[in-house]
């Protein structure tokens, strides 16, 4: 037992927290020096699904000539047919707050079940096409079957593919033609709205639930994915629009900044907090560089005191970014 363990366990006996046994009981308990393997246990849990549900993809790719078609993917529905049956038959059924499986191997049956249909609904539109050319429908569909096995199941795991696919979906059903001919998809910038406008539906999914106790612990899932969407998308249209609608850009990015500063002192989300200060500082210097590039900002006179000043600037943020870190651990730990 550490000297830390010592003297809290000794702090509760003073002020009468505990009895005199209780702290005997303690200190005998401590003094076994049990540790638990619960996360390396589940670390292992969840490599075996990754591997299995790979080696599923491997073999499909190895023998999918050998083997046929239809027996792939008999054999597929057969594995995720046994996986949901153990799943539904030890769940507690919905319910609004958190909860667990009494096995946790469940958990990551649930998550293996999972991604074998999104698997089985991938390789069944590739190979015999149920949907047509509606390929929106083949992500739509794995999808909805995440979200439900994620609220039926609990599971954070289930729910950031489902989160995963929605952004898909959206992606898609922009301009599902340029997949079609071969265009560079991802220089659509309407991609961008398409982007900011699922950060916003996540957002106030989150208040939403918030207000009716639903699944509040999925808070954070959402909250960190619409952080990472909109910061990029801001940035990136910052950088590649032209006109004044960068501007526009900076704006939403400012706005989702003080959001999330807001929102991570609110949850006690330190990695909220690290991501918002981060994109926050390159939105800020990518905006800088456009406001000097547009009042021509750079001559040789300019550009030489800017270099100088550079490495001052990033020791300076770098002092900035730790001094604010602590100011929030201590405030989230008061």
């Amino acid at each position: 037992m550490n000297k830390f363990d010592v003297q809290a366990t000794k702090a509760l006996l003073e002020k009468n927290l505990i009895t005199e046994n209780q702290y005997q009981e303690i200190s005998s308990y401590r003094n076994l020096n049990i540790f638990s393997l619960n996360a390396e246990l589940k670390l292992f849990l969840y490599l075996s699904v990754l591997l299995f549900t790979s080696g599923i993809g491997v073999l499909i790719y190895n023998n999918i000539d050998s083997i046929g078609h239809i027996a792939i993917l008999s054999l597929l529905l057969i594995v995720i047919a046994v996986c949901f049956y153990f799943c539904f038959k030890n769940t507690k059924g919905f319910q609004k707050s958190e909860t667990i499986f009494e096995n946790p191997v469940l958990e990551y049956l649930v998550l293996a079940a999972n991604i074998l249909t999104c698997i089985f609904i991938g390789y069944l539109q590739f190979q015999y096409k149920p949907f047509g050319t509606h390929y929106g429908l083949a992500t739509l569909i794995p999808t909805i079957v995440s979200f439900f096995c994620a609220y039926y199941f609990d599971n954070k795991s289930v729910l950031t593919i489902a989160i995963t696919g929605l952004a898909a979906y959206v992606g898609l059903s922009v301009t599902p033609q340029d997949l079609l001919n071969n265009s560079n998809f991802y220089e659509d910038q309407t991609l961008s709205y398409s982007a900011i406008a699922l950060s916003v539906l996540l957002i106030l999914w989150t208040i939403y639930s918030s207000k009716n106790q639903l699944k509040t612990h999925f808070n954070i899932l959402y909250l960190t994915f619409a952080l990472h969407i909109i910061s990029i998308a801001t940035i990136s249209s910052l950088i590649d629009y032209e006109d004044i609608i960068w501007f526009v850009f900076a704006i939403i990015l400012g706005a989702s900044s003080c959001f999330f500063y807001k929102i991570s002192h609110e949850y006690k989300a330190i990695s909220l907090y690290v991501f918002m200060i981060i994109y926050a500082y390159i939105g800020i210097n990518i905006f800088i560089f456009r406001v000097l590039q547009f009042i021509d900002f750079f001559s040789d006179v300019w550009i030489v005191l800017f270099i100088v000043a550079l490495p001052i600037y990033f020791i300076g943020f770098i002092i900035l970014f730790i001094k604010l870190i602590k100011n929030f651990n201590k405030e989230i730990t008061a």
